[in-house]
């Protein structure tokens, strides 16, 4: 599923990747949508939009590594869209393999109940297979040719007590779940039968209240087939799932849709690519009726019909075209003009709009002009194309230096997005230094008056408004605006002129020009002159009380604190910890880990994290490895906000002008 060169060459997954597996099981054939995803956290964008839409999850943890950092920011994600896991333990014949020390750190590291359903036959070099602790058999592997080959044994003499023991766990925590199973587990725990118990653990599962866990080795193909047999056992489909809910555009009341093809269509698009063959795919999934390839179906986000040219289901980066596509599938589609992540299409005569997704902001940028002048406006097409792949990737344009600004999740993320512009785009680029995303607030209530008067030959410009400007109320992001003008002093229809002044002035700051993401403004009152007063004069009056009020109310400037995880050797933990209070790092807990490494956990500033990778690996001789991912804002010491805003060179542009 890896196909793009930087992940053969990284070895790690990048962008998430849709295919279709077919899976015997019990007599039936089953089709399997999978949707293979990264799990590094500059690539949580692939994650969170995958995880919206799948119905159920298979979670690997490595037998050596096991729960890593960024396994916990996964594990949340899907907590967050309710989505069922399966834990599965690989590389099992790796040297210091121990699938039950994974299984107490995913309930001791991720909160979960995790219940074996498995345990290994030997580990590390001596992995021969598993016993399933239902049907209480042993499955040997035979490593000896390319294909698979097994064998149903007894269980091994010296693993009976522990297979009884594990058993009984498993058992019961199912029994906890079924009060007939209760019952029987009491009076004859040898009564209840291998269907009984599976079918408690799918109840078990779909409600989230189990993780099963099981272990085997990829890469020699051993336990895969008992984990897909997991998948159709314990995870839901579609129909487990049942309706979807969103809502009517035309009524705003909710509606339901149903896993079923004769339902009216409906499907969220979660993914745009391009590619080099059919240009841009958008990937769907439908959750009702069904879609033929060549008919119209509607964007309720803007409203418009649109054609579907080609249906395609993908494998990695392969098209297959199909004829159509029905409730539960997930395939890719061709012909849009105008389609975004996160948009619903769905039947013309039945719209509605599904829950999209949100994403994060990045946190960091960086400048970039290209080598040679003939490039310019392929280096334009080039990052239009990956800012419409990836919602947590923005390019903009800096007024002030006319820099062309590109920004991401972390250093890593645009590493590759540098390297993406080169291999697939062909356009060699110079790079400035990393810079921050900051943001600035304010911290107090000021009340203020702003008149705005033009007078040139003709018609004037006139507006007066008198407002309060002060932080939002907590949890509320964007403008809060009150309306509190009484009698029609401000006419109605220049109101949300007032609003969108305040909103457009938002962009830049008054501090260094950065972004403010809240604030609340009240309009108390105002006048207006019933020639000269227009709504464009409102709007400049409100840019400009912005902009003359704000630095009234104590306004600060804000950085992004990034959530780091260090995990090292005891001998070189004075020297990381020194080292991240140099960094202003504010250290939240040390722990250790069952191999005798130490955890160290701290939030740090990322204005002090740049490189942080390399002075890490100097400082433990390459032992120690971390992962940092955004947390939150806070306030920059003042001393620090100084400098910034000298560096910013920031002057307020004049809106009279």
């Amino acid at each position: 599923m890896d196909w793009m060169v930087q992940e053969q060459e990284r070895g790690i997954t990048i962008t998430s990747a849709a295919t279709t597996a077919f899976w015997h099981y019990k007599g039936d054939t089953y089709q399997i949508n999978l949707i293979d995803t990264p799990g590094h956290v500059d690539f949580t964008v692939e994650v969170e939009r995958s995880l919206r839409v799948l119905d159920g999850t298979v979670a690997t943890f490595c037998a050596v590594g096991r729960v890593q950092p960024q396994s916990e920011t996964v594990w949340r994600q899907a907590d967050k869209y309710g989505v069922p896991k399966i834990a599965y333990v690989n590389k099992m014949d790796r040297v210091g393999a121990d699938f039950l020390a994974v299984v107490e750190e995913i309930k001791t590291k991720l909160g979960a109940t995790a219940v074996p359903i498995c345990l290994p036959i030997g580990a590390e070099d001596k992995f021969q297979g598993i016993v399933d602790l239902i049907s209480k058999k042993a499955i040997y592997y035979d490593n000896t040719e390319e294909l698979v080959n097994y064998e149903i044994k007894d269980i091994p003499a010296e693993m009976e007590a522990d297979v009884a023991t594990w058993r009984e766990k498993l058992v019961e925590a199912a029994a906890e779940y079924d009060e007939t199973l209760m019952e029987k587990f009491f009076d004859d725990p040898d009564s209840i039968t291998e269907d009984e118990l599976i079918s408690a653990l799918r109840k078990a599962t779909i409600d989230m209240a189990i993780v099963p866990a099981c272990c085997g080795s990829s890469f020699k193909n051993k336990g895969v087939q008992f984990l897909l047999d997991a998948v159709m056992r314990y995870l839901p489909s579609p129909l487990d799932k049942g309706s979807v809910t969103g809502t009517n555009p035309k009524t705003g009341e909710e509606e339901e849709r149903k896993p079923s093809a004769s339902e009216p269509f409906a499907a969220l698009v979660f993914k745009i690519a391009t590619d080099p063959f059919v240009g841009r795919l958008a990937f769907l999934r439908a959750y009702s009726g069904r879609l033929d390839a060549g008919s119209y179906v509607l964007n309720t986000r803007s409203g418009k019909k649109e054609r579907v040219a080609r249906l395609y289901q993908m494998h990695s980066n392969k098209q297959n075209p199909i004829e159509f596509v029905e409730a539960g599938d997930i395939c890719a589609a061709v012909g849009f003009k105008d389609l975004r992540t996160g948009d619903t299409i769905c039947a013309e005569d039945h719209p509605i709009t599904l829950e999209s997704m949100e994403f994060p902001d990045p946190v960091i940028g960086l400048a970039v002009e290209p080598k040679t002048q003939k490039d310019l406006d392929k280096l334009g097409i080039a990052l239009a194309k990956l800012a419409e792949e990836d919602p947590t990737f923005t390019v903009k344009t800096d007024h002030e230096t006319g820099q062309t600004v590109i920004s991401g999740m972390g250093e890593l993320h645009l590493d590759i997005i540098v390297d993406r512009l080169r291999r697939e785009f062909g356009v060699d680029i110079n790079q400035g230094a990393p810079q921050v995303n900051y943001k600035e607030a304010i911290t107090a209530s000021v009340q203020h008056r702003e008149v705005f008067k033009k007078q040139t030959g003709g018609r004037g410009k006139f507006a007066d408004i008198i407002v309060e400007i002060g932080p939002a109320d907590e949890g509320v992001t964007g403008l809060q605006f009150i309306d509190e003008v009484k009698g029609g002093n401000v006419p109605k229809e220049f109101i949300p002129s007032v609003e969108k002044g305040f909103k457009s002035a938002m962009a830049n700051g008054v501090l260094a020009g950065y972004e403010v993401p809240s604030l609340k403004v009240t309009l108390k009152d105002g006048s207006f002159h019933p020639v000269d007063s227009d709504q464009l004069s409102f709007e400049i009056c409100a840019r400009m009380a912005f902009r003359h009020a704000c630095p009234k109310a104590k306004p600060v400037l804000l950085e992004p604190i990034m959530s780091l995880e260090v995990v090292t050797p005891e001998d070189y933990m004075g020297d990381i910890v020194g080292d991240l209070n140099r960094r202003r790092g504010q250290i939240n807990a040390m722990d250790s880990t069952t191999g005798g490494a130490r955890i160290v956990k701290a939030f740090v500033p990322l204005a002090e994290q740049f490189g942080y990778v390399t002075v890490l690996r100097t400082i433990s001789s390459g032992r120690a490895t971390s992962t940092m991912s955004f947390d939150h804002y806070a306030e920059v010491p003042a001393n620090l906000a100084k400098e910034v805003i000298e560096k910013s060179g920031y002057k307020p542009a004049d809106d009279e002008e």
